[in-house]
């Protein structure tokens, strides 16, 4: 929770704190998730669920390839403490969770706030594709615009 909160302070995510935040790292349909440690300190995490109601690109990718919004992974709640940076963990992160992805046979993707500009960059140097960016009502007075992206074929 340490981390996480250091992001939120930092850089604005997530966007809304959560009332539980041990619970936000774990809810929907998980399929795992994963910390990374730098000289013995946990500095990053990252989960892959099973698409939930709010999340967008599953729906894009069956669209786009006809394949069910079942055959597709969610990668969420990817952080890297700020300190941590540089060193190739979010990369190695998101390496673990596409992998999982595909062992299961499933394609991963992933949604991002359209002003988390890093994170975006970080998945476009990693060849993830945007799908499309998409206004999303995340509350009766809350509109956000999210990038849809899908991992390389």
């Amino acid at each position: 929770m340490r981390v996480l909160a250091e992001v939120h302070r930092r850089d604005g995510y997530p966007v809304n704190w959560p009332d539980q935040p041990a619970e936000w790292l774990s809810s929907g349909a998980l399929l795992g998730s994963w910390v990374a440690e730098l000289e013995g300190r946990v500095v990053g995490h990252v989960s892959l669920s099973q698409g939930g109601d709010g999340d967008l690109a599953p729906t894009l990718w069956s669209q786009r390839t006809g394949a069910t919004r079942g055959a597709t992974a969610v990668v969420g709640r990817l952080f890297v403490a700020p300190q941590a940076r540089g060193h190739r963990i979010g990369a190695q992160l998101i390496g673990q969770a596409v992998e999982e992805a595909q062992q299961r046979g499933l394609h991963p993707v992933l949604d991002v706030v359209a002003c988390g500009t890093a994170a975006a960059a970080l998945y476009e140097r990693l060849g993830w594709e945007l799908m499309a960016t998409v206004e999303q009502q995340w509350s009766p007075c809350q509109k956000v615009a999210i990038h849809c992206y899908a991992a390389p074929s």
